[in-house]
């Protein structure tokens, strides 16, 4: 299984002007921290002035996230309300494909 995060979702419409969606996922993945322990007085210093700026600062994030594009779905009205799910951006779901199936469950 696979962790998905949608992305954005656009209203479309298709060739024949019947309107949709286009539902963008990404695979979340968080980067595991290293703990390095710099060897000189100078980088500790640096060290402890970049750890406060990620505590003091939001645009300085202390967990950073990669986010590889997954899938797209091109979705009718009737395909989106026929698959059942309220997709809204940020939400995360558990992508599972399986036996020419795609399954999207909500975490636990």
């Amino acid at each position: 299984m696979t962790r998905v995060r949608i992305q954005k979702i656009e209203s479309i419409r298709d060739p024949d002007g019947n309107l949709g969606k286009r539902v963008e996922l990404i695979e979340d993945r968080k980067i595991p921290r290293f703990a390095v322990r710099p060897s000189t007085e100078e980088a500790r210093m640096v060290q402890g002035v970049v750890q406060a700026l990620q505590q003091q600062m939001p645009m300085f994030p202390s967990r950073m996230q990669f986010s590889i594009p997954k899938m797209i779905l091109f979705l009718t009205e009737q395909e989106y309300e026929a698959l059942g799910i309220d997709f809204d951006v940020n939400k995360v779901y558990e992508l599972e494909l399986s036996g020419q199936a795609i399954r999207f469950k909500k975490p636990l």
